[in-house]
């Protein structure tokens, strides 16, 4: 009768052993399912390195291309003493999240005619995140 005690013993034994195994694979693999929270500025200020090559980021500060610093919200073309090609001078439109978007997915279509030589971001995640950076710099 006694090895049957202890036999029964070493099931639940094996049974409790292999419950903590499952739970422990289970909060693994939970954990490496789960998205990583990403920030989305420093998403899109990793993005806006490439975007540095022609545009400063901080106030004063002038490149090749106009400076970004302010740009959400400014009218397309109107940064001061910037010499804009005609065709931004001419958009007609302010930076709000669906024009940078639109320009920043090809630029050459959202302003046909403008003198950017950049082929645009064709990631939306990318885009997105570039947005927000932009916002930022203000």
């Amino acid at each position: 009768m006694n090895s049957g005690r202890v036999s029964d013993a070493a099931q639940i034994s094996s049974i409790v052993c292999v419950m903590i195994k499952a739970t422990a694979l289970t909060v693994v693999l939970a954990a490496v399912a789960m998205p990583v929270l990403a920030d989305p500025v420093s998403d899109g200020q990793a993005v806006f390195v490439q975007c540095k090559a022609c545009h400063a980021s901080q106030a004063g500060k002038t490149s090749f291309g106009p400076n970004l610093f302010g740009v959400a919200g400014r009218k397309a073309g109107s940064l001061p003493g910037y010499a804009y090609s005609d065709a931004m001078k001419s958009a007609g439109f302010k930076w709000t999240d669906a024009n940078l978007d639109a320009f920043l997915t090809d630029p050459k279509a959202k302003v046909p005619g403008n003198a950017m030589p950049f082929a645009g971001v064709a990631d939306a995640t990318k885009r997105t995140a570039l947005i927000a950076y932009l916002k930022t710099l203000k």
